[in-house]
């Protein structure tokens, strides 16, 4: 590809991984996965130097996009995004946009409005306002928040293991499944291993398995836990609906939910009775051509 070849790059920041594809003339010129390390994106000037290093090392020798659309995971409010965009149009110099990881779901999607709803690690749901505003509700960490993502289905099972302690039931399997992961001798010792980790959504999240393994087994604590993910999850589309967002569509993504057909049934049974009208659907391409999109559309 040279210098005056029209191109556009989308970027997927991950929490863990993130997703680069280019394309030209509407063929793949680089696709390109990496992890996120180093990403700092409540620095608006290193995320900008972290995207912009990641565009030149991708890009053939002597390439330039037209325009650069990036997804960005902990990109959490419009002035944030803004504030990166500015960084990153000021290094590149071309148009580009910036926007949470949610808001790629929707134009992956291929529509043009809608709810992105994730479900992984933790828990988002994001949509526009009739003026397009940005909207985004829940993800607010594991410790308060993230109902519906691994971290916090592991949260809630504890807290359902500790009630059946404490009135005198004998554990079942999703106690024992806990203890067992979390690598302690009993019920009571959860609390402590569970305020010893060090990165708690990745700690807590990663032992998620343990719940579905329970439910599978007969688990009623385990299916309630679910049940309830589940039931959290819809609520975020309640809200944005509630605030004035259309919900006709939701595109919903994530490691657990999509990984889980328990949680997925279990939302889209919520949802159904929630707001009839609305429509999910899984997200069943990378979310990173909702990036190449929406740097399309700068041009």
């Amino acid at each position: 590809m040279q210098d005056s070849t029209p191109s556009v790059v989308g970027i997927d920041v991950g929490g863990t991984k993130t997703q680069l594809r280019a394309l030209a003339d509407g063929g793949t010129v680089t696709d390109r996965v990496r992890g996120s390390t180093g990403w700092r994106p409540h620095d608006p000037g290193a995320a900008a130097d972290w995207l912009a290093a990641l565009v030149h090392d991708a890009l053939p020798a002597g390439a330039r996009p037209s325009a650069v659309a990036v997804g960005g995971h902990a990109c959490e409010t419009p002035r944030q995004c803004a504030g990166i965009r500015a960084a990153l149009q000021e290094r590149l110099r071309v148009p580009a946009l910036v926007v949470g990881d949610a808001e790629l779901l929707v134009p992956a999607a291929g529509l043009e409005k809608g709810v992105g709803l994730v479900a992984g690690t933790g828990s988002v749901a994001v949509g526009r306002l009739p003026d397009g505003g940005p909207v985004q509700v829940g993800g607010w960490g594991a410790v308060l928040g993230d109902e519906g993502g691994a971290a916090g289905l592991v949260r809630e099972a504890a807290r359902a293991v500790w009630a059946a302690h404490d009135r005198g039931e004998e554990p079942d399997a999703l106690a024992t499944g806990l203890v067992e992961a979390f690598g302690v001798a009993e019920v009571p010792a959860l609390g402590a291993a569970l305020e010893a980790a060090t990165d708690v959504s990745a700690e807590w999240g990663r032992h998620s398995p343990v719940v579905f393994t329970a439910a599978a087994a007969g688990s009623p604590l385990a299916r309630a836990v679910i049940a309830d993910g589940g039931r959290a999850l819809a609520a975020l589309v309640v809200r944005l609906a509630a605030r004035g967002v259309a919900v006709d569509d939701v595109v919903v993504a994530g490691g657990t939910v999509l990984a889980q057909p328990a949680l997925y049934e279990a939302f889209t049974a919520a949802l159904a009775e929630a707001l009839p009208g609305a429509r999910p659907q899984p997200l069943r391409v990378p979310p990173v051509e909702g990036a190449v999109a929406l740097a399309r559309s700068l041009l």
